[in-house]
């Protein structure tokens, strides 16, 4: 006979058993997952570039459940915390076999229930699905246990627990407990706010500490006695700590940043961390700044801040209003008349085409462009003044006349490539010379973005808000040369009076600012940029109306130097410019570049035929051919010599070969050194 299969031995069949049950659980658990939607509809919550939180959002059921993670935590509430509730948390699956053997022991011999066998991952089961407390619900939560022990892990149970945990109301998790009973994230606790924190959630609605103080100190003090008898505290420390009183009312949770926090968890998920580059404490002070300061205005007026780090345009503190409680609009991203803050970039330009130089002499004098006559804010005029010096008295004619050289549509095409969205008024066609002195709708954070790249030698980068956000490729503005010439300019303008002394001004850190402030009084307007940081500021009613005598300068001005001393000192001067030796860092301009005369060329021209570009004209689009662009100039005194974006080319040059698409800024310069300017647009066929 054939013998049968040998049995297996016992070990064997005990191996096969084991491996059944686990295949069963396994399949149990992917048939019956756990609900884990409590946890994961936690508070949007937006933190700081250090994780600190500057504000958390409610969840959909008016619930504050901010998420916690376990290295967040003070060390003694979670050495606590595992004393009280679990005492071999880490060493068990999820259900602690020895604590439920002993709590039968118990309920047997005292023919009643004496104390629990639920460890915090149990718990953390009942937070997730509460159940009735029944001997069946006991039995599903310890499946349900053991199925988030290998879920989430210990570390991830904990989360879970700290996150859920109820401490009475609205408040859900230890890290909103410790903000409403302490006013503080829960990183750094004393020995009665642990044990404080660690009793709550027992009996969270009858130890409230704000309805029944009592019964939460005698709570409270159970912990710090247990915590002596387990050697985990020293008796004289628990004795300091029952001396400490319990709060008695909740604080409210913390509103730093508040516009630009709820513009970013708008934009995020449920539950979301977002986390921004914000200085919190920077934050905190430019608040306070910012209510002190409008108590200085009169009734109705506000003014917004951004402040932001030159070297990668991180935004190191944001000012939507001067008062969330007051006003909920976020002023910084409205679009206002920017006056004559956008001066230095038509210097720069210009600058950078070699049509000015910052000693070119330009007369401010009347001069009629068209139908408008532009007059300077005091209502008078200087006569000839240097490019210097009319940038730094923010001149309003040379100005314009330096706008008519560099060609107001060029201009603004340049400012919005640079990542500036223009607004301009519904019957301006296209972008004119009024731009120079605030004929433009314009963001502060834009103006705080542009003035940044200014200071960075004319490369612009947008505003970096999110950790983590992906670098972009700077776009160029202007070259370093131009860009450094008008900080240099900047840098020397006159301070506003009355902040000469205690401030920034009086410390070694140089601001190159510019005021502006637009028609009727209705914005004032200071950007200002040193070596590390650019602060813009504006001030004015949020429904426009007028302020009659309020300019840039005395509202807008004393707050910008106020904020620069809520900054770090910079870390050392400008760097040295890469072309020491450039045209526009020499004292004297060339000969060609002495004076400006207008683009017009109204006047007599001595000795030759007024000099003009025949082709291209300005603002044409033109196709470069083979040969390049053709270049034709007619009066003037010869020789001719053209300029193409600041690079002259060779003497004679009759035609220009682009690089690329684009637009470009054609000058002719003739032997007297006057001349004509165009812009154009340029299209290469095949790029």
């Amino acid at each position: 006979m054939r013998a049968g299969p040998r049995p297996l031995p016992r070990g064997g069949r005990g191996a096969v058993l084991v491996l059944l049950l686990a295949v069963a659980l396994f399949a149990l658990d992917r048939l019956l997952p756990p609900d884990l939607s409590r946890f994961a509809g936690r508070s949007t919550v937006v933190v700081d570039a250090e994780n600190r939180l500057l504000r958390p959002f409610p969840t959909v059921d008016g619930t504050w459940r901010l998420p916690t993670r376990p290295e967040r935590v003070d060390s003694l509430y979670l050495s606590l915390l595992t004393m009280t509730e679990d005492r071999r948390y880490g060493w068990h699956p999820g259900v602690d076999p020895l604590a439920a053997i002993r709590a039968v022991g118990q309920a047997i011999r005292h023919r009643r229930v004496v104390s629990g066998a639920s460890t915090l991952t149990m718990q953390v089961a009942r937070l997730l699905s509460p159940r009735p407390r029944t001997l069946s619900a006991k039995l599903i939560e310890s499946v349900r246990a053991l199925q988030l022990q290998v879920r989430l892990g210990g570390d991830g149970v904990l989360e879970a627990y700290l996150t859920l945990a109820p401490f009475g109301g609205a408040l859900e998790g230890v890290t909103a407990a410790s903000l409403a009973w302490f006013g503080k994230e829960p990183g750094r606790l004393t020995p009665a706010e642990a044990a404080l924190l660690v009793a709550l959630p027992q009996s969270p609605e009858r130890l409230r500490p704000d309805r029944h103080p009592q019964a939460a100190q005698a709570a409270r003090d159970r912990v710090l006695d247990t915590a002596v008898a387990k050697g985990v505290l020293a008796r004289e420390v628990a004795t300091a700590a029952k001396a400490e009183p319990v709060p008695t009312a909740q604080r409210p949770m913390p509103m730093l940043a508040p516009h630009l926090a709820e513009r970013l968890a708008a934009g995020a998920g449920r539950g979301t961390v977002v986390r921004t580059r914000l200085d919190g404490a920077l934050q905190r002070g430019l608040e306070g700044l910012g209510r002190a300061q409008l108590v200085r205005f009169e009734a109705g007026t506000d003014l917004a801040v951004v402040v932001v780090a030159n070297a990668d345009r991180r935004v190191l503190a944001h000012l939507g209003s001067g008062d969330w409680s007051a006003r909920q609009l976020d002023l910084s991203r409205a679009v206002r008349s920017p006056g004559s803050a956008l001066k230095p970039f038509i210097y720069a330009v210009a600058f950078d085409d070699l049509s000015l130089h910052p000693g070119t002499r330009i007369a401010d004098a009347p001069h009629r462009f068209g139908d408008w006559l532009p007059r300077n804010f005091d209502h008078d005029f200087h006569g000839t003044v240097t490019a210097r010096e009319a940038l730094q008295r923010s001149l309003n004619v040379p100005a314009v006349l330096a706008l008519e050289k560099v060609g107001p549509a060029r201009l603004a095409a340049l400012l919005q490539l640079a990542g500036a969205d223009l607004s301009f008024p519904a019957a301006a066609a296209e972008p004119g010379l009024p731009l120079a002195l605030g004929g433009v709708g314009i963001r502060l954070t834009e103006m705080a973005m542009l003035y940044a790249g200014l200071a960075d030698g004319g490369r612009m980068l947008p505003l970096s808000l999110l950790a983590g956000q992906p670098a972009v490729p700077p776009r160029r503005l202007v070259g370093e040369a131009a860009a450094r010439a008008v900080i240099d300019i900047l840098e020397g303008s006159p301070a506003p009076d009355g902040i000469a002394t205690g401030s920034a001004v009086a410390r070694p850190r140089r601001i190159a600012f510019k005021t502006g402030t637009s028609f009727g009084f209705r914005d004032a307007w200071t950007i200002g940029a040193s070596a590390d940081y650019t602060v813009a500021v504006w001030v004015g009613r949020p429904d426009g109306a007028p302020r009659p005598g309020e300019m840039g300068r005395s509202a807008a001005a004393p707050v910008l130097f106020r904020v620069f001393d809520l900054l770090p000192p910079d870390r050392g001067p400008r760097p040295a410019p890469a072309q020491p030796d450039h045209a526009l860092f020499h004292r004297q301009p060339p000969p060609a570049l002495a004076r400006l005369e207008p683009e017009s060329g109204e006047g007599p021209v001595r000795g030759a035929e007024r000099l003009r570009i025949l082709f291209p004209p300005d603002g044409i689009t033109v196709e470069s051919l083979a040969e390049g662009v053709a270049l034709r100039a007619a009066g003037g005194r010869p020789p001719l010599r053209w300029v193409v974006d600041g690079r002259p080319l060779a003497e004679g040059a009759s035609f220009w070969r682009p690089d690329g698409n684009g637009f470009a800024r054609l000058v002719v310069i003739d032997a007297d050194g006057r001349r004509a300017a165009s812009g154009v647009r340029v299209v290469v066929p095949g790029k």
